[in-house]
């Protein structure tokens, strides 16, 4: 099941209780093995919310996943965080590239699906060109892992067949240059044959020189979105990944950068609510176009009705939605509006929280 779907499944279940756990985690010993004490202290907690709210026997069914599911996460394989979500009917594991704001424990009538929403949206398939002379591979990437290399339309390339062994014309640099493109060409024409099937852009690996050359040849330069300047013509595939994954982050950056001056352009238009309020009933009207939320802003508040809410400052209390956020993203991101979630400073000068609405 891809990660969207998962996001559907645990964003249309209601059940009493729902229970959502978020932690910050590490890839590597000795820091990891910290997670799984964390992770036993979150569990601890949860159990003692759903009994406090529910009571032990009609929450039965949860406070038996709680007590077995820690057995099940290979701490030795973790990301940048884990998410559990648990109710009757529900379980589910999810381990994420991205921080989560924090180690949280949340209990409702629904799953804090908030950083799956960060997850899903951050989540980015490309292609990986790994382009030298000596040979060319190209990679289906997602995110910060290889999901396969591509073995079709020509890839793996062998080594460039045009080398010049000839002393005398090797000496020729226009000519020599000239071979080197013609190599280049061929593999750019696979290239493009590839990203057409899949629609996929492409992250290059190789010198400064040879991304040159190639984009002096390319069909269609615009799918080459980024360079790394460096040589992997042996480089393990993790490392590869790793590299070209950093250049994909900066784009995803700059693209929450651009996010933000368009919500400030459109302050004029009179078409951006920062009050939380009046945020919350344009996604649920369906009127949400760019939600922007500050990482670490979250809101507990007690609904009045279906519209309204107040807010309090104790999450824990019974009948209480424990962040509000998680609720108006989902709504967002569900009615086709774009939603993301930001470190970035820039944002506070509207406020921790805006929406620009679609009209």
């Amino acid at each position: 099941m891809s990660l969207q779907e998962k996001l559907q499944k645990l964003a249309h279940e209601t059940n009493e209780p729902c229970v959502s756990i978020s932690l910050n985690t590490h890839r590597t010993f000795p820091e990891n093995q910290q997670d799984e004490i964390v992770l036993k202290n979150l569990i601890k907690e949860a159990e003692n919310r759903v009994i406090d709210e529910y009571g032990k026997r009609p929450a039965a069914a949860v406070l038996e996943k709680l007590e077995n599911i820690a057995g099940k996460i290979d701490h030795q394989h973790n990301l940048e965080s884990l998410h559990l979500f648990l109710s009757a009917d529900t379980e589910e594991i999810i381990k994420s590239t991205w921080e989560s704001r924090g180690n949280v424990v949340e209990v409702d009538e629904k799953f804090a699906v908030r950083p799956i929403i960060k997850a899903a949206v951050r989540a980015q398939e490309y292609l990986i060109l790994v382009l030298t002379q000596s040979g060319t591979k190209l990679y289906e990437a997602l995110n910060d892992s290889i999901v396969s290399e591509i073995r079709e339309d020509g890839f793996p390339f062998p080594q460039n067949p045009f080398y010049i062994t000839h002393s005398d014309v090797r000496s020729d640099a226009k000519q020599v240059d000239n071979q080197i493109k013609e190599y280049f060409n061929r593999v750019d024409k696979s290239v493009v044959e590839i990203h057409k099937k899949l629609n996929l852009n492409v992250v290059v690996i190789s010198t400064a020189d040879n991304f040159s050359k190639l984009l002096e040849v390319a069909d269609m330069p615009q799918i080459y979105i980024g360079h790394q300047n460096k040589n992997y013509d042996s480089a393990e595939e993790h490392h590869i990944v790793e590299q070209a994954y950093e250049i994909v982050k900066a784009q995803q950056k700059e693209k929450r950068t651009l996010a933000i001056e368009e919500v400030k352009e459109a302050v004029a238009q009179g078409t951006v609510l920062t009050d939380l309020q009046e945020i919350y009933q344009a996604a649920i009207d369906g009127r949400g176009d760019l939600l922007i939320v500050h990482q670490d802003f979250e809101q507990p508040v007690k609904m009045i009705d279906e519209r309204t809410f107040e807010y309090v400052d104790d999450s824990k209390e019974p009948g209480v939605v424990d962040d509000i956020v998680s609720l108006i993203s989902w709504d967002v991101f569900s009615k086709k509006g774009r939603v993301h979630f930001t470190h970035q400073d820039e944002l506070l000068e509207l406020g921790e929280i805006v929406l620009k609405t679609r009209y």
